[in-house]
């Protein structure tokens, strides 16, 4: 939900989300939103008065955690007379901790969403709620998109893949794959709504239909290529091993955004392997070669963990230099911080916080060189671009949009062009994004 818009009837009261962490929350987050509205409530944006917020919780790292409980502490004292509620997987992982935070009136762990709403209204009737914990988290229904341009589709829940140093399959469960006619109807909903751009999101989306009889990723996008018509569809992230030659041949068709997120971790295979990722640097390389040669203007951008339990400085310098050699357009760094409830945190010789801080340094480094390379070769060509947001500034009407390869763009123009898809002239760098010519 964009700051200055609202959805629905003011009928029992205004409702602000505040989503943390990942595509799958936000698409959460969406879901619960369009469940209040069909309550009678009216979602406002999440930095807006309200008489209830919502806080839908991230913790995947100790920091997500303390952004949580300041988001909630912050929301109480601007709020004092709000129903304030903590939903999301650090309500799954320590609901216990998390109720003790001042000013939470109510937990909702993930497995409880989907009574998220009876569980306010309740608690606004002076009804005693208990703390609401359980095991997986539900198949939500389909809810709000991001400013009516973009809308984020979960098509599969929970991970079985349990790495070393990951929480989310204890606070997302095991891997439910939902239906594909529920999905059809879901994105041509979307698209009757007047949305441009569906973003299917998971916890582990390579594992989609594993327990549905015979079908996988690459057959539910045929399928809802062939059964939807939103202009654009862009799946949010893959593991290496699930890249395969048949699903890349489904990036013929232009609707299929030219963005691929491949989570890396590691450029060392001994780190790889202590972290029980399923793939070495060899395997991963050769993914990437296989997305580049396949699919036409790609960008692949990925995640790095530095300073797990382990790493020595040799094994550092086999990652910068992996790193260096995958031209990523756009890398997610993060330091290693132990988590309670994974294998890692018994793991040794945990690695000294100041060494993690510089070696932080390093990668990000190498990380913005290559975001900015992948920009500056950019510039010259034409993109297409969704204009996702508008604001008047010096008399004109300023737009900031995403191409299908993942890039920021930034145009003024004499007329409205959000939401649009305009084919767009990249023309130089600012502001880590793209100045253009919309077209």
């Amino acid at each position: 939900m964009a700051e200055g818009e609202a959805y629905g009837v003011d009928t029992l009261g205004t409702v602000a989300i505040q989503t943390h962490g990942c595509k799958l929350n936000q698409a959460d987050s969406a879901a619960i939103a369009r469940r209040f509205i069909q309550a009678g409530y009216r979602v406002v944006g999440p930095s807006e008065p309200a008489d209830i917020y919502v806080v839908n919780t991230c913790t995947v790292t100790h920091t997500a955690d303390s952004k949580a409980r300041q988001a909630l502490r912050a929301t109480r004292h601007k709020n004092p007379s709000a129903l304030v509620v903590a939903t999301g997987c650090y309500a799954q992982h320590d609901p216990e901790g998390l109720a003790r935070v001042k000013g939470v009136d109510l937990v909702v762990d993930n497995s409880k969403k989907d009574r998220l709403v009876e569980m306010v209204l309740a608690a606004r009737g002076d009804q005693p709620v208990p703390c609401a914990t359980g095991n997986e988290s539900p198949l939500l229904p389909m809810g709000l998109g991001l400013g009516r341009t973009r809308a984020m589709v979960k098509i599969q829940e929970g991970c079985d893949q349990v790495c070393a140093y990951c929480i989310v399959p204890k606070v997302r469960g095991r891997e439910r794959s939902i239906p594909p006619e529920t999905l059809r109807s879901q994105i041509n909903q979307y698209v009757r709504e007047g949305y441009k751009e569906v973003v299917l999101t998971g916890t582990q989306l390579g594992s989609y239909g594993f327990d549905l009889d015979g079908l996988n990723l690459s057959g539910l996008l045929e399928y809802l290529l062939r059964e939807t018509c939103v202009e654009r569809l862009r799946v949010s992230s893959l593991q290496p091993q699930e890249i395969t030659e048949k699903l890349l041949r489904l990036w013929a068709d232009p609707r299929l955004c030219p963005h691929f997120h491949i989570p890396l971790q590691s450029g060392s295979d001994y780190v790889l392997k202590r972290m029980r990722r399923r793939y070495t640097v060899s395997q991963y390389g050769d993914a990437v070669d296989r997305v580049r040669q396949s699919v036409e203007g790609v960008s692949i951008t990925a995640d790095v963990i530095v300073g797990f339990p382990g790493e020595d400085e040799g094994h550092f310098q086999k990652s910068l230099q992996t790193v260096r050699s995958m031209d990523f357009a756009s890398m997610h760094v993060f330091p290693y911080s132990i988590r309670p409830g994974t294998s890692a945190a018994f793991m040794g010789p945990q690695v000294d916080e100041s060494l993690k801080r510089e070696r932080m340094g390093e990668m990000l480094a190498v990380a913005r060189a290559q975001s900015s390379a992948f920009r500056q070769s950019s510039l010259g060509t034409i993109r297409h671009v969704l204009w996702e947001m508008e604001e008047v500034r010096g008399g004109k009407l300023h737009y900031v949009g995403l191409t299908d390869n993942y890039l920021r763009l930034y145009t003024e123009s004499d007329g409205s062009l959000l939401n649009r898809i305009t084919p767009a002239r990249l023309l130089s760098e600012v502001d880590e994004g793209l100045w253009v010519e919309a077209l």
